[in-house]
């Protein structure tokens, strides 16, 4: 947990100064999503990224209807 945090402050927080809270929750919500989440390994999946996890597990499903 402590390196997600040290990776948005990082990447997000310190990036520039922030005029309104919600600029930076949307700054932030959008790095999570756009970047965080697209590139985390999961080591209990295997190791893919989510995306890759995501295509392995769609083309069975498209298949199945």
């Amino acid at each position: 947990m402590e390196s997600f945090f040290s990776l948005l402050q990082r990447n997000v927080v310190d990036r520039r100064g922030w005029t309104t809270r919600e600029e930076l929750r949307i700054a932030i919500v959008t790095w999570i999503e756009r970047t965080y989440h697209r590139r985390r390994r999961q080591a209990a999946l295997g190791r893919p990224t989510p995306v890759e996890f995501e295509t392995v597990m769609t083309a069975p499903a498209l298949q199945a209807a």
